[in-house]
């Protein structure tokens, strides 16, 4: 039987989560920050739809980006390398526009009869992102939004939540940026939570739940980055550079 839980009670263990539909946790309580920190620290992501109650979800296995093994195609690596140019109408920008990169990663999508990205779980993330713990990168093409993602932070572990793009390679170009930025701040990798073929063309892969887990008691509990830069340009450049040193 899951569970329902009130303000006050904790998650069950992860192990107790459903086959079918795989991964389901619990249900219930709420979306404020404590209780959403709490979930990403424990291999917990919430995941429901207007008309249902919260879900919450754990499952088995889990994908996951090992930053070490991002997989940069030779066509995204010229988008990079345009980044170099002084005259590049490309900026990589952090947390300029929460709010924004959410509601683009809520529009419908090919195939996808509506989305998960409700107004109840936009309003939970933008109170997420003034706490500090979410964060968004934006692709910025000829000073109009183009296409980024957003995620949540926690210690040295980044937890993907959403990516969407308005022009071509757009959202990969913001990813790359940021796993150039988390490799330099010693993340190891990033949840990518269910399985796509999109994710594995990028280097993701699944692994166990139990090791996801093991994993993150000690990821969580190490000191987060300072700061979060206002661009990610550079970074990206400098990156690159060490690339073609290899």
């Amino acid at each position: 039987m899951i569970p329902w839980l009130d303000g006050a009670t904790p998650f069950p263990p992860i192990k107790n989560a459903l086959a079918d539909p795989p991964g389901l946790l619990a249900i219930g309580a709420d979306l404020r920050p404590p209780r959403l920190v709490d979930a990403y620290r424990h291999a917990i992501f919430p995941w429901f739809s207007d008309d249902q109650p919260i879900l919450w979800w754990s499952p088995d296995p889990r994908m996951v980006l090992e930053l070490d093994e991002f997989h940069v195609s030779h066509s995204l690596r010229k988008r990079l390398a345009g980044l170099k140019s002084p005259s590049s109408a490309i900026e990589i920008r952090c947390d300029t526009c929460f709010e924004s990169v959410m509601r683009a990663c809520a529009m419908p999508r090919p195939g996808q009869p509506g989305t998960w990205i409700s107004d109840v779980i936009i309003d939970a993330y933008v109170e997420l992102h003034r706490v500090g713990y979410a964060h968004s990168v934006e692709t910025f093409i000829d000073g109009e939004l183009a296409g980024g993602l957003y995620g949540v932070a926690i210690g040295r572990m980044f937890f993907g939540e959403s990516m969407f793009s308005y022009r071509t390679d757009a959202s990969k170009i913001a990813l790359a940026c940021l796993v150039f930025w988390l490799r330099d701040q010693q993340f190891p990798m990033i949840d990518c939570q269910q399985q796509t073929a999109h994710l594995a063309s990028l280097g993701a892969r699944p692994i166990r739940r139990e090791i996801f887990a093991e994993r993150l008691l000690h990821l969580v509990d190490l000191p987060a980055p300072h700061a979060w830069p206002a661009r990610l340009d550079g970074i990206a450049v400098n990156a690159l550079q060490r690339m073609s040193r290899k």
